[in-house]
């Protein structure tokens, strides 16, 4: 029997992890990234001693990476060497000259909400066990499932807290937030986790507050090695269990079979759908490459997936569907390499301006524009990793969240991209230099490189330029976000941050446990068991749609 074969489309975090569960399971898998390296959102630049994250820097949910790990046999502790951050990070507040550290621990936190308003802190305790019991519920019956049976979540204790769960679900955490606590700088605290879901915390629905028990009570770490270490080791781990990783290979469109006719001629039993039997690509030579599977997943951008890999026919995603959904923001990203120390700044650093609301409303409201000043966020590697920089130098990785718009512009090297990203990023400097008190970082810079929506778009195929995917507003939220199969392609899978359960790391890993769960036929709603019973090999009814056609020759041999 021929092995069964799939092929990943993407090579960054969710690529390899879906590529490495699916080998372990048996599958011959082949992983294609357009890029010269693998990494995606989760990319790495090295420049003249420095190394730069580009991506994500946040290490929360560490359950969920050992979790992974663990199905493919071994565990976080093996694999990364994780640095509890203390603090976990520091907030600037604009027009504010103390800066608030957010301690490394649930009672260092109550202690500080405390100091900053009489009686918050017990308000603190009973917001996090608030936020712990539904983070459990969470895991337990939400993100774990591909939401293709709606019956498992009818049970007693999904039913028996149902009407809480709706409150929580139509409340906007800003409001759950301001009903109990005054202090503006608590109230932005709780509501800044709601940038790390692509949104606002003035539409986000309050059942987000289960992201405060990560970093109030769980803490912060740090991957020694940064975060591209992750995608070393998961990509490794891939390798090993029999992946092939392909870069420089761009997919400009996905195979699939002509519709099957049905078992009966009867004209009220439509024909099967058409199949997915590989894809088309381009090489790093630029040559045109057919590449046949029994399954395709597509790790990459959604909007790009089913809007420019799929014929308008067989999009279950088509452009109208997008027109109505909510991007999460874009970004202006910089990355500076700066001569000496910088003490001001912790590993993490969150500069929150007065005006809260109305700097959210610019970025998502229906007239956008860039804020200014900004509400940003700063990272500072080496305060942690001494090889984040050279000896008597210091990292710093700046996100500014913007309009999710490309025509902001690119960014560039040294002061090489378009004006106005440029323009936007001294700005940044300037109000960095002036909140953290640094008052000669910009002369201090030697390495600067910048990036601006455009590039998402260039380099990630990334739906507005998107810095993230689609915001996690009630309506693109659980079940609403959409499917992670194709209903009009068999045998077609999505896995990343633009489909279930959602935006992150965490999230990533398991939407590639969620493409296994959709192959397997697991409907239910909890992680799949450590470890996994690995089969030798899939049967043909454990992919989606049954039995596969035979290997398609060419590219000319279906569409």
């Amino acid at each position: 029997m021929r092995p069964r074969t799939a092929v990943v489309i993407g090579g960054g975090i969710t690529g390899l992890a879906t590529a490495a569960l699916l080998s372990r399971e048996g599958l011959e898998v082949t992983v294609l990234e357009k890029q010269p390296e693998t990494g995606g959102r989760a990319g790495s630049w090295e420049t003249g001693g420095f190394r730069f994250d580009t991506g994500p820097s946040w290490y929360l949910m560490p359950e969920v990476f050992d979790h992974f790990f663990r199905l493919l046999g071994t565990s976080a502790a093996e694999q990364l060497e994780l640095v509890r951050l203390d603090p976990g990070y520091r907030v600037l507040f604009e027009d504010t000259a103390e800066p608030v550290d957010v301690a490394a621990t649930r009672d260092g936190n109550i202690a500080l909400f405390e100091s900053l308003e009489p009686g918050a802190g017990a308000r603190l305790e009973e917001y996090l066990e608030s936020a712990e019991e539904v983070y459990a519920m969470a895991k337990k019956r939400f993100l774990y499932t591909t939401f293709a049976s709606f019956l498992p979540l009818l049970r007693p204790d999904v039913l028996r807290r149902g009407p809480r769960l709706a409150r929580l679900l139509l409340e906007p955490l800003s409001t759950f937030v301001a009903r109990r606590f005054t202090d503006p700088r608590i109230r932005q605290i709780l509501g800044y986790p709601a940038v790390f879901l692509g949104s606002s915390p003035f539409t986000t629905p309050s059942m987000y507050h289960l992201m405060s028990r990560l970093d109030l009570a769980d803490g912060v770490l740090y991957p020694m090695g940064g975060f591209h270490r992750i995608v070393s080791v998961i990509s490794d781990l891939a390798r090993a269990e029999g992946s092939r990783v392909i870069t420089g290979a761009e997919v400009t469109r996905i195979r699939t079979s002509a519709p099957a006719a049905a078992k009966s001629r009867r004209p009220r039993f439509p024909r099967r759908k058409p199949r997915a039997v590989g894809v088309e690509y381009r090489d790093a030579a630029g040559s045109l490459v057919s590449l046949d599977a029994d399954l395709v997943v597509s790790a990459a951008d959604l909007h790009h997936t089913e809007t420019a890999l799929l014929p308008r026919a067989l999009q279950t995603y088509p452009e109208e569907y997008w027109e109505h959904r909510v991007p999460g923001p874009g970004g202006l990203l910089l990355h500076l390499g700066v001569q000496g120390q910088l003490p001001q700044l912790e590993h993490h650093t969150l500069l929150f301006t007065r005006d809260w609301e109305a700097n959210f409303e610019k970025i998502f409201g229906q007239e956008t524009s860039v804020p200014d000043p900004a509400s940003l966020y700063v990272c500072r590697p080496s305060a942690t990793d001494p090889d984040a920089a050279p000896e008597g130098h210091e990292n710093l990785f700046v996100l500014v969240p913007v309009p999710s718009d490309p025509s902001l512009g690119a960014g560039g090297i040294d002061g090489a991209g378009d004006p106005r990203i440029e323009k936007m990023a001294d700005a940044v400097i300037e109000q960095l230099s002036s909140w953290a008190g640094i008052p000669d970082l910009a002369e201090r810079i030697i390495i600067r490189r910048t990036v601006g929506p455009q590039d998402f778009v260039a380099d990630l195929n990334s739906w507005r330029g998107t810095l993230l995917g689609p915001a996690h507003i009630l309506k693109q939220s659980a079940f609403f976000r959409g499917t992670n199969a194709s209903r009009k392609v068999e045998g077609l899978l999505y896995a990343g941050g633009s489909t279930l359960p959602g935006i992150g790391l965490p999230m990533c890993l398991i939407s590639a446990e969620l493409v296994l769960k959709r192959l397997r036929g697991e409907t239910g709603t909890e992680a799949l068991p450590e470890p996994a019973p690995w089969a030798a090999q899939v049967s043909s009814s454990q992919l989606p749609g049954g039995e596969p056609p035979a290997p398609q020759p060419s590219a000319e041999a279906g569409t």
